[in-house]
């Protein structure tokens, strides 16, 4: 107990004297809002307001669309690319939703509100009480940042480009479509292979948005992935256009003349700058201490270290809760395969439930939080830990138990017999695994609390970490990309984009692992192939809302991820810095994009 009580305090000595870069990958990702557990904390008191709870919201200056100078954002994991349909790094969907927009989006509570829809479908009026189709009337009079109408026929080749396997998209919201037909200019529905009690998964949040067909269609099929000038710079229907963007480097984007909010003085920034590097602790001085910058991204920086900033009073924290967990992916290809991690299953980690719950149960899931993340992080054994459909089944997981784990690996037959201190594995070997993450000061305070953990049941973990931008990079040009998963295991965070269970455990269905011939497309990252997983979610996509089985069919999928190829840590909230100077904001959205209502932001003096 006391060599723990010596490692947690020079962890967190460690935390507190050196940044790291840190990330935040999304399926992303991401996600009815009864289900939703959103939250927004500010300082010490959760108000969102800097503590004054009577403070009535600034309102917005009266001045013409881009006259409030640039607007400077510090994503320190720096954008690859702007094509969300091609990129579930979270990274590189943020700076695609400055110009790129779906039919509806999820507010901060998870409710579903219209973008480029003129309204919300429901049943009788727009979606079919079958819940095979789903149509939506589009807004009248869109324009794209090209001066072109917006219509109907972009939002079906968008499923035409995704249609084609070879174009890669990382997006797994068609798989289930059967059609989309524009009826007319204005009107577009889109039928199911089977019901869709929640239909709101194709064209829905920042995930999911249309792309134009002037621009994209000649970059269907294999021609997507070279297509620069689309990926770096989409045609869009949003505040913003982004004229400018050097791979893992600055975004540069000027308001969009041909904007339908412009007649209202919306956006107030004439343009916006995205900037990248550096690391995360860098990136929340320079807003709350130096006052450099308006706005810096996923904090994911040692509280001790944030709150002095905070003190000083020049900017905020805000942060809420969706479904974001940082958990660990056992590979469930062999990645020492030829090729590597294409279909070849994991000697050890497939069908293997006592080796899983043994490296589980040896966590202390407290140490993580209290080392890494204080109030915006809580100990969880699922990967949807959401609401009613939040499983207790896992709860074991939450008491740290060293003696249960070493039992398991005995009955396994797991033993020491060389006196290494590490136990060995018939057919395998050593028990000793690379364990990859993003550079970052928390990442790494957590994976040395987990190698400790583990070396006392004789588990050998080889701490690696990657530069968050190769890691994140929805491109896949590096190796490093988890998509490609070339290790044993990896960490990060998922998040989902919406508050539907089934809408978001789709992603680890069989047909969705990312492979070579899918150009790395599919949130499969761990490579589960379960028949049971996927039968599971076929019988609970179709069923009624207010089903009690549903909510229990989305228990049984997250308890056969969460118990096989994932080991969940953190339920993570998403905190983010902001300049007091700063306006229009509202409520962190962390079911949606951040930047979901950037047209509203304005700068008061």
């Amino acid at each position: 107990m006391k060599k723990l009580i010596a490692l947690l305090a020079a962890l967190a000595l460690l935390a507190a004297a050196c940044g790291g870069s840190s990330d935040e990958g999304a399926s992303d990702d991401d996600v009815s809002s009864d289900d939703s557990t959103t939250e927004t904390t500010s300082g010490d008191d959760g108000d969102g307001d800097d503590g004054d709870d009577e403070a009535a919201p600034e309102p917005a200056p009266e001045t013409a669309a881009g006259q409030g100078g640039t607007l400077s954002l510090l994503q320190w994991q720096a954008p690859s690319q702007a094509n969300a349909l091609l990129s579930n790094g979270t990274k590189d969907l943020l700076a695609a939703s400055l110009a790129l927009e779906p039919l509806v989006e999820w507010d901060p509570a998870g409710n579903v509100v219209p973008a480029l829809a003129a309204e919300v479908p429901t049943v009788g009026n727009g979606i079919s009480e079958d819940g095979l189709t789903i149509t939506y009337k589009l807004k009248e009079g869109v324009l794209w940042s090209d001066g072109t109408p917006f219509t109907s026929d972009d939002v079906v080749f968008t499923y035409e480009y995704c249609l084609n396997e070879e174009t890669g998209c990382s997006v797994e919201s068609f798989t289930d479509v059967a059609s989309v037909v524009a009826d007319d200019d204005l009107t577009v529905t889109v039928t199911f292979n089977e019901p869709k009690p929640y239909p709101f998964v194709p064209y829905a949040g920042y995930t999911s948005p249309v792309i134009q067909r002037a621009q994209f269609e000649e970059c269907v099929g294999a021609a997507a992935k070279s297509c620069s000038e689309q990926n770096f710079a989409p045609i869009g229907t949003g505040p913003f256009v982004i004229t400018e963007l050097r791979p893992e480097d600055t975004v540069t984007a000027v308001f969009n003349e041909n904007y339908r909010g412009v007649s209202e003085g919306k956006p107030f920034f004439s343009g916006v700058e995205i900037k990248g590097g550096g690391d995360a602790e860098a990136s929340a001085r320079s807003v709350l201490e130096v006052g450099e910058a308006d706005y810096a991204w996923n904090l994911q920086v040692a509280p001790e270290i944030l709150a002095p900033m905070e003190a000083a009073g020049i900017g905020r924290i805000e942060s809420a809760f969706a479904a974001n967990v940082e958990h660990i992916n056992l590979n469930q290809t062999d990645p020492f395969a030829s090729p590597p991690s294409e279909g070849v299953p994991n000697p050890l980690f497939v069908d293997n439930p006592d080796l899983h719950r043994a490296l589980s149960i040896a966590i202390n899931r407290d140490e993580l939080v209290a080392v890494g993340y204080g109030p915006t992080g809580r100990p969880t054994c699922n990967m949807w830990p959401v609401g009613a459909e939040n499983s207790t089944n896992n709860d074991w997981c939450l008491t740290q138990n060293i003696e249960e784990a070493n039992s398991l690996l005995d009955g396994l037959g797991y033993l020491d017999t060389d006196g290494d201190g590490i136990r060995e594995a018939d057919g395998y070997g050593p028990l000793s695994f690379d364990y990859v993450t993003s550079t970052n000061a928390v990442r790494q305070s957590n994976q040395e609390l987990i190698k400790a953990h583990w070396a006392e049941i004789g588990v050998e973990a080889n701490m690696l970490n990657e530069d968050a931008s190769l890691f994140f990079d929805g491109t896949c040009a590096s190796d490093a990309c988890i998509w490609k998963f070339f290790t044993p295991m990896q960490m990060f965070t998922n998040g989902a984009s919406g508050p539907d269970g089934p809408g978001y455990l789709e992603a680890w269905r069989s047909s969705q692992i990312p492979t070579s011939a899918t150009n790395w497309g599919g949130g499969n990252i761990p490579r589960l192939n379960s028949a049971e997983y996927d039968a599971t979610y076929e019988e609970v996509a179709v069923l009624p809302l207010e089903d009690p089985a549903r909510a229990e069919g989305v228990i049984k999928l997250n308890d056969i991820l969460s118990n096989t190829a994932i080991i969940p840590l953190i339920h993570r909230a998403s905190p983010s810095a902001f300049a007091n100077s700063i306006q229009g904001v509202g409520e962190l959205n962390a079911w949606d994009s951040e930047y979901y209502n950037i047209e509203d932001w304005f700068r008061s003096e």
